[in-house]
């Protein structure tokens, strides 16, 4: 490089660093207004960490930049200040063997100044062959002052890696042979660099994973010469009153438009600050000036609001930003803010000449989707009601979830009256606005603050990804953590083969079977009208002669007590054999059908636990030969199928490699100018795609079509019952989370139903934000537990498992099918779901017993669950599981395992299985439930968008759901039911 070459290199360097530190002292100077001042002197002092971000700073003295993570914390009296954590980010670089030291020396001379230190290290590799018998992979770990230097030399090595791993490993063997241990020359211990680890993780998760911090939880924040010191408070377990706003806006539009920022306005903004309630009117748009108004849909949801008339829209934000800025919230809340609210303010407060992310420091990016602030959370109820909600797809409009979620029928106004109405009818959109600010306002108090913040204590996240990401990154977060813990390096990020093959032919697309659904009936179903059987003699025999079996199980195994201390062992038996035998001898009967369903609890979760099922644990008899405890009549391997399906080419793989030479010789086009360069030249993705429409084209002209019919092939994985169970034990912690949020559910059902019956207000309405707490707790356990099965074959897993997925699904269905063919026998199957099964038992059925101990204890039983959980037990229980006793030794002790259960749900009142309009189709994944007293317990498939659609079906589906209610009543006959229907004194 020339000397002035280097001048200008300086000269933009220091500019840079100008601009940076006008751009930091503006952001600080945006925080500060906003309440979170720098704290970087003075005593300790205890915050709550609301959220956390990458940022960096500026040595006063060498004036070199830093990455730093800014931490922002509320205080137990309401206010909040702001922290600065130097971190280095750091990647692992892994070497040939032996050639450590030499690799080190070479990178901190080749990086010097760019890499701030470099470590060797042990670390636990599940990749490394033989690694059960203790062996550690040594890795350089790389740490570095910034991102960017972290970044540029991670690009650097990346390819160097690349080329290292394309060269040939038995030339390297050969010459080592030959001459032995040579002199290196300075681009030979690049070519010892065999692999990069960890480079792709984000800067602040890394700090989260490494230092133990999440959000939500308390710390003492100490300041002095050395930098920033946490100590987690784990004493204190209340959640700090957080400043929240929740806000909606009301627009102009054109008719049968969508509202444009260009040059719609906003017309009035709502919102509601802990608790208290605005609304901002613009008079440009707006008839009239509104007063104080109040809307409180339910005692418990209160919306008083205090009205200001403003003449225009300049004024209305304005007004809007101060008070913002005044009340300073750490938490904005919305409803589909992301896509609409905020980047329709952040647009028409550039139309008036001022910048959203100066007046409160929020910015929008178009590219994520998002809008987002460092300092404060953006937690939008929509990301929360499409993950975490389970609320149909067609049922995530703001007045659907607020019908579902909040139990009150919401304002509605059609969005095309809208602009009329707040000219000639003001009063009513004003209402109407506000209506929107509270259904958010205590959506978000309700459910989404104690789910977000609840999952942001063991996330390492800041709130708005917490809510945002995909269930799939959230388990990789977790399983990130525990491998930390573990001292398991994380294995990079899957990328599929290209080039894989199957009888000679090219593979276009792999994958496993999933689970098993499929509709056995169809009709109304209904406890009360009689169902015809015909039932198996045999079954029922085999009910019989199995029953002291059965009922020994459910005593000893399920309610793990002993059989000598129940009292009434003979009764329950005699009492269910009665039944039994009378089910036997009348095989063909009518009777009112007795509606369950019967389900596998956390089927899929139970699966991996049971079978100590990980991706690292799938082995082959090449990882088996490799290891230490591969010995004659070893019980630490255990075999399991699982159905393979994969489509391949019509092409013979010599046609294939025929076309791949051909091509390699070619120049071809490059983007939409013709490229000089050769093929091999192009992207490698680019080049994958080109040959591969290219080998389309061949098969289709030369076979007449391109792939082949897709292939089905059952196969067996071997699973290593000995492996790290870091991802077991991660999976098996967040179960037992979920089952103990559903019992303290439980329990607090329990206490509202008492707090009901003596009519105490107070406790009444504590029990039911504890049964909505614990709900959504669970819910949201149920959410992520299901996805660690699904993650394993999520594009870019970092723990990536085709056999694993395959296994788990395969046995499930296995179980599925098996309760089927007794249910056959023995009732109607109705209807089989992925980890269930719908049923209809006759009414004489043997259902609930409670065995008595002589000390007064009491265990109830469902017979339906346990003739199902016993067969489970004995078909699916691992003999083999091991678990590590002694780490120095490696001994492990063996023992037997099954926690898949079924469990019942039921009886209910009705089942209803829609007909299809071809003859001899059954509709899978439809049908509606119903209980006892009428509601509706769960329905599938038959869910309507609210939004737009025309009155009459409204009314419609009014009207049948009045039938439905007439037809529960008891009113059977269908001329009854209309006639009730069109009764003029019918209230709807």
């Amino acid at each position: 490089m020339s000397g002035e070459s280097r001048r200008r290199g300086r000269a933009e360097k220091s500019s840079r660093s100008k601009k940076q530190r006008v751009i930091r002292s503006a952001e600080e100077e945006i925080e500060s207004k906003l309440g979170f001042d720098l704290f970087s002197e003075g005593d300790k002092r205890l915050g709550w960490l609301l959220t956390f971000a990458p940022s960096s700073l500026e040595d006063q003295d060498t004036g070199k930049v830093y990455s730093c993570i800014d931490l922002y914390f509320v205080t137990q009296d309401g206010s909040s200040f702001k922290s600065k954590y130097k971190f280095r980010p750091y990647f692992y670089a892994a070497t040939k063997d032996k050639m450590e030291t030499d690799v080190e020396a070479y990178l901190r001379r080749r990086y010097e100044g760019r890499i701030a230190d470099i470590e060797i290290l042990q670390k636990e590799d599940l990749d490394l062959k033989n690694h059960l018998s203790g062996l550690r992979k040594t890795y350089l770990k790389l740490s570095f002052d910034t991102v960017q230097e972290l970044m540029n030399v991670k690009s650097e090595l990346v390819h160097v890696v690349e080329n290292n791993w394309a060269k040939s490993d038995a030339a390297e063997a050969y010459d080592s042979i030959l001459f032995g241990k040579r002199e290196q020359k300075p681009q030979d211990f690049l070519e010892c660099i065999i692999d990069l680890r960890e480079y792709d993780v984000p800067y602040h998760v890394r700090f989260a994973i490494d230092h133990d911090l999440r959000c939500g939880q308390w710390y003492d924040v100490s300041v002095s010469s050395t930098g920033v010191t946490l100590e987690k408070r784990k004493d204190l377990l209340q959640r700090a009153e957080v400043h929240i706003c929740a806000f909606d806006i009301e627009t102009t539009k054109l008719p049968l438009k969508f509202p444009d920022a260009e040059y719609d306005m906003i017309m009035m903004i709502s919102y509601m600050v802990d608790g208290n309630g605005y609304l901002i009117i613009n008079r440009e748009c707006v008839g009239e000036d509104i007063e104080n108004l109040e809307y409180t849909p339910k005692p418990e949801f209160e919306g008083f609001f205090k009205v200001t008339n403003v003449k225009n829209e300049l004024e209305l934000l304005k007004l809007w930003f101060s008070h913002m800025r005044e009340v300073k919230p750490g938490i904005y809340v919305t409803y589909n803010g992301d896509f609409f609210d905020w980047p329709f303010i952040e647009t028409r407060a550039a139309y008036h000449g001022f910048k959203m992310s100066d007046e409160v420091g929020f910015q929008c990016d178009k590219n994520q989707g998002e809008c987002r602030s460092k300092f404060a959370c953006h937690l939008d109820c929509f990301a929360w009601v499409k993950r975490d909600s389970y609320l149909p797809q067609g049922s995530h409009g703001l007045k659907a979830v607020t019908k579902a979620k909040l139990g009150y029928d919401p304002l509605e106004v059609n969005p095309e009256d809208m602009v009329r109405f707040a000219m000639e009818k003001p009063q009513m959109m004003a209402s109407y606005s506000v209506s929107d600010a509270v259904a958010t306002y205590y959506l978000y108090m309700t459910y989404v603050h104690p789910f977000i913040f609840s999952l942001a204590t063991i996330i390492p996240m800041s709130p708005d990804e917490v809510l945002r990401k995909g269930s799939g990154t959230l388990c990789e977060m977790l399983l990130m953590v525990q491998a930390y813990k573990a001292n398991v390096v994380c294995p990079n990020k899957h990328q599929s083969d290209p080039e894989k093959f199957y009888s000679n032919r090219l593979l276009e697309s792999e994958t496993y079977i999933g689970g098993h659904v499929e509709c056995l009936e169809s009709g109304v179903f209904r406890s009360d009208l009689p169902t015809s059987f015909r039932l198996d003699p045999s079954a029922y025999d085999q009910l019989i002669n199995n029953l002291d079996r059965d009922l020994q199980y459910a005593i000893q195994v399920e309610g793990k007590m002993e059989l000598e201390s129940v009292s009434n062992y003979s009764d329950v038996k005699n009492a269910i054999m009665e039944k039994l035998i009378r089910l036997r001898d009348e095989p063909v009967r009518e009777e009112g059908p007795l509606i369950y369903h019967l389900d596998v609890a956390a089927m899929y979760p139970n699966i991996i636990l049971t079978n100590r099922l990980q991706p690292s644990s799938i082995v082959t008899d090449e990882v088996c030969t490799a290891c230490d405890f591969n010995r004659p009549g070893k019980t630490c391997l255990r075999k399991l199928e699982w159905v393979w399906r994969g489509e391949v080419f019509m092409a013979k793989k010599s046609d294939y490699y025929h076309l791949k030479k051909q091509i390699e010789s070619e120049f071809v086009d490059s983007g939409n100018v013709r490229s000089s360069k050769s093929f091999l030249e192009l992207p490698k993705l680019e080049q994958q795609a080109k040959l591969k429409d290219r080998l389309k084209k061949y098969c289709q002209k030369a076979y007449k079509r391109v792939l082949d019919k897709p292939v089905t092939e059952v196969r067996e994985a071997g699973i290593c019952m000995r492996e790290n169970s870091f991802y077991i034990d991660t999976v098996r912690s967040f179960r037992d989370r979920r089952y103990e949020y559903k019992g303290l559910n439980k329990v607090w059902k329990g206490k509202l139903t008492e707090a009901k019956s003596s009519g105490n207000s107070i406790k009444i309405q504590e029990a039911q934000d504890m049964v909505v707490l614990y709900d959504s707790l669970q819910l949201a356990h149920k959410c992520i537990l299901n996805s660690f099965y699904g993650y394993v074959m999520r594009k870019g897993a970092r723990w990536y498992s085709m056999e694993m997925a395959g296994v788990v699904t395969y046995t499930g269905a296995k179980i599925i099918q098996n309760a089927r063919l007794l249910i056959e026998k023995i009732g109607k199957p109705l209807e089989l779901d992925t980890d269930g099964i719908w049923c209809a038992l006759p009414g004489s059925f043997p259902e609930n017993f409670t065995f008595k101990t002589r000390d007064s204890k009491k265990l109830t039983i469902s017979y339906p669950c346990v003739m199902l959980n016993v067969d489970v037990a004995r078909n699916n229980t691992n003999d083999q599981y091991q678990t590590l006793i002694d780490p120095v030794k490696k001994t492990y002790k063996t023992h037997s395992e099954c926690s898949i259960e079924f469990e019942v749900d039921g009886p209910y009142k009705a089942m209803i299985l829609p007909a299809s309009k071809e003859e001899g189709i059954l509709i899978k994944k439809r049908y509606a439930v119903f209980n006892d007293d009428g509601t509706l317990a769960e329905l599938k498939g038959f869910e309507i968008k609210r939004r737009g659609e025309l009155k009459l079906i409204k009314v419609f589906q009014v009207f049948v759901s009045i039938v439905w209610l007439l037809f529960f009543a008891g009113h059977l006959l269908l001329n009854k039911v209309y006639t009730s229907v069109i009764d003029p004194n019918l209230v709807i």
